[in-house]
């Protein structure tokens, strides 16, 4: 088994990150092109606590080699099972994904957390922490040197896709707080 961690910081309130993470895959991230579908499996609120449990699935197109499609078999589509759970109080939202496809061959199951950043948030100014982990485990036999190279490439490659990912949020989080900016100041000039 492999893994990947990232933190970082957004300087975007809690509220700002937790609403436009559903916004995550829209045109406005053209990091995110990969991503064919999101479908909302289940939602439900707990009426006692306010938190918002979500089950999505993701349907991503994938560059993997022709040959490596042609020898261990696949598509050029994969699947991606995702839990949500985004606390209000705790103001934290994690997120669990787990791969459908190829699952036979490779693990991956990656845990990411949006929180308040009380460390460095001031008042009218809050920032949130990014917090993500991905556990990459080759499940071919017992070829421990294939197994390992398959790790450490999976990794690399999870890397890059999660620094392209970070900065399409980012572009996702500028373009929204500008939208509904120019939005609350045509209400006011309206009202």
């Amino acid at each position: 088994m492999r893994v990947f961690s990232s933190t970082c910081t957004f300087d975007y309130s809690w509220d700002e990150v937790s609403t436009n993470n559903w916004r995550k895959y829209c045109p406005w991230n053209d990091k995110a092109t990969h991503v064919i579908a999101v479908d909302t499996l289940s939602r439900s609120v707990d009426p006692s606590t306010g938190i918002l449990r979500t089950e999505r699935l993701i349907t991503c197109s994938q560059t993997a080699p022709a040959w490596v499609l042609a020898l261990l078999g696949g598509a050029n589509t994969s699947h991606v099972y995702e839990t949500s759970i985004v606390d209000p109080a705790a103001k934290r939202v994690t997120m669990t994904s787990t791969n459908m496809s190829w699952s036979n061959i490779i693990s991956c199951r990656e845990t990411v957390v949006y929180e308040l950043d009380t460390k460095t948030s001031s008042p009218g100014h809050e920032r949130t922490r990014f917090k993500q982990e991905a556990k990459i485990t080759a499940l071919c036999g017992g070829w421990q040197k294939i197994r390992t190279k398959i790790e450490e490439a999976s990794v690399e490659r999870f890397g890059q896709n999660a620094q392209r990912g970070k900065e399409g949020f980012e572009e996702v989080l500028e373009m929204s707080r500008r939208v509904f900016g120019e939005e609350r100041a045509k209400m006011e000039q309206s009202g």
